[in-house]
């Protein structure tokens, strides 16, 4: 019997908006785009992009940074329903997230157990934010993820379990090469397209049910 997994990205894909590029927009002095385009096109590493877009910003800004994210993120309609899902159907849920926790886990406001959690954390212990990065590249990656996706499935799954991404960004798209199979939007949904990841298109968490339903 087949046992699925599920890795669930939190940018984009759980809330509305991509939290990092509106904090950015909100906060951050001119130069951050050039860095956010150099991580989209993979020219640079996502930890070294997203190490320098926050330590453009000061560390007094924390609290602003975080009612705003409140204000403005969004979580995806259906995110409750399908936590619950996994809860009844005893699938594994694990958020595997780019983002920080000062803003992930806030947002998330405890659907799921921390431990089920997997983010970047954010010091506000100096002048400007600096980024902390608790789960590296293994030996099997050298893509300087940050929050390495990949890596993270190897250590949580086993070799009888269907792994489940969903995504929706290039940052995705290492993790996504590893799964059994996709459910995307935006940039990963074009990436699965044009490399052949087997794959469904979804928009909210009820598609995500449905899908997960069907299999």
């Amino acid at each position: 019997m087949v046992k699925p997994i599920i890795f669930c990205d939190f940018d984009g894909t759980i809330t509305n908006s991509d939290n990092i590029i509106s904090i950015m927009k909100k906060f951050a002095p001119p130069g951050w785009e050039a860095l956010k385009d150099g991580v989209l096109q993979q020219k640079i590493s996502i930890s070294h992009g997203v190490g320098e877009m926050f330590s453009l910003l000061d560390s007094d800004l924390k609290e602003d940074i975080i009612q705003y994210v409140k204000e403005t993120a969004g979580i995806r309609q259906g995110f409750s329903d399908f936590v619950e899902f996994t809860k009844k159907s005893d699938i594994p849920l694990y958020i595997v997230s780019g983002g920080m926790d000062f803003f992930v886990e806030p947002l998330l406001n405890d659907l799921l157990p921390v431990e089920n959690v997997y983010c970047n954390h954010a010091d506000f212990s100096q002048e400007e934010i600096m980024i902390e990065w608790p789960y590296t590249c293994d030996d099997q990656c050298n893509h300087g993820c940050g929050c390495c996706k990949p890596t993270i499935m190897r250590k949580l799954s086993t070799k009888d379990q269907y792994k489940l991404v969903i995504g929706d960004s290039v940052t995705d798209f290492e993790a996504a090469k590893q799964a059994d199979f996709v459910i995307a939007r935006d940039r990963l949904l074009e990436k699965c397209r044009t490399e052949a990841i087997p794959h469904k298109e979804f928009e909210t968490f009820h598609d995500v049910i449905d899908i997960l339903k069907k299999m």
